[in-house]
């Protein structure tokens, strides 16, 4: 019975929010070495992209994470921001974005 309730308690905390701060990106520059700052041609860059059908992603320090709702994030195109939310393996549902 231990066991369980130490297997229940684990898995509820990995679901509980946390904050990363980091640059929303389009999936087809993210990680690359010149898209690791917030300039305007980076931000006008990455709202190109994501208008084109590339994915929302989110970079921070060095490591490309998917966003599971891009809705919450697609205006942020570029800017550097502070997300809330799950992390699930490499992807995050953002529950709240913060410039």
């Amino acid at each position: 019975m231990k066991k369980v309730l130490a297997v229940f308690a684990f898995c509820a905390m990995s679901a509980m929010a946390a904050e990363w701060t980091g640059y929303i990106s389009d999936a087809n520059c993210a990680g690359k070495k010149e898209d690791h700052g917030a300039s305007d041609d980076h931000a006008a860059c990455a709202a190109r992209c994501i208008k084109g059908g590339a994915a929302a992603v989110f970079v921070s320090d060095g490591k490309v994470y998917k966003i599971s709702n891009q809705d919450k994030v697609v205006a942020h195109a570029g800017h550097k921001v502070t997300i809330s939310g799950t992390m699930d393996g490499d992807t995050i549902k953002v529950d709240e974005v913060k410039m």
